[in-house]
């Protein structure tokens, strides 16, 4: 499915790998999170790889710009198409990494994670905190101008960053729920189509699929949500 990366949220290799092989052909990206990789190392880059398919590490790298530049390269090493960084590392930092990703790895910066809601944002000098759009749009016109290919948001500021950036940043956007679903530890959602329809260029999908009695099942609701938004691009 073109756009659809699936978030192997598992604690171990085996339990992705299952999951990689009884989707077989119907997925060719799938996203390797901070849990998965602290557990299974390189080591499951490198099976989700001999199964051809592409790899979101997403690993969210905030250091000091050498080690995240450090991190960049392994991570284009080992063959890893899309990599993270938080924005909040600051201009120096995303340097470093834009300048050690090679030929095949695209870095995004993360903006405002999809579990935090408006009490999380900064406040300005008279008090007043910033809107959740602004402050996603300036996260990412800092991801931009550091060299970033583009930014990980949420749905509902997809057609802001649209608007403000057009096709020059690719924005990923986690947070999908199919219509009904629980919204577990998330709060900026959106269902598949609505994403799609706001602009984003790939959409994370994790326990909607993953988390569901029938994973196939799921992939076909996915799709046939889908559906009116790609008829439509």
């Amino acid at each position: 499915m073109s756009g659809i990366i699936l978030a192997l949220d598992y604690p171990s290799a085996g339990r992705a790998l299952e999951l990689v092989d009884l989707l077989a052909e119907r997925v060719n990206f799938y996203k390797v999170g901070l849990e998965l990789f602290a557990r299974e190392g390189p080591a499951v880059v490198h099976h989700l790889r001999s199964r051809k398919k592409q790899v979101f590490l997403d690993l969210k790298l905030h250091d000091i710009p050498r080690t995240v530049g450090g991190a960049v390269a392994a991570a284009s090493d080992i063959g890893a198409r899309l990599v993270t960084v938080h924005t909040a590392g600051g201009a120096h930092m995303m340097e470093a990494a834009a300048e050690a990703a090679k030929d095949g790895t695209r870095l995004l910066g993360v903006t405002m994670l999809t579990s935090l809601g408006t009490s999380s944002l900064p406040r300005q000098a008279d008090g007043a905190r910033v809107t959740l759009e602004d402050h996603v749009l300036q996260l990412a016109g800092g991801a931009r101008a550091a060299g970033l290919d583009g930014v990980v948001a949420s749905p509902l500021e997809a057609a802001a960053l649209r608007r403000r950036f057009g096709d020059g940043l690719l924005v990923v956007t986690p947070g999908i729920r199919l219509p009904q679903q629980s919204l577990h530890d998330q709060r900026r959602v959106a269902t598949p189509r609505r994403a799609r329809e706001a602009g984003a260029d790939y959409l994370v999908i994790g326990r909607a699929v993953t988390g569901a009695p029938d994973p196939r099942a799921a992939l076909d609701a996915v799709e046939r949500d889908l559906a009116p938004a790609l008829r439509d691009s």
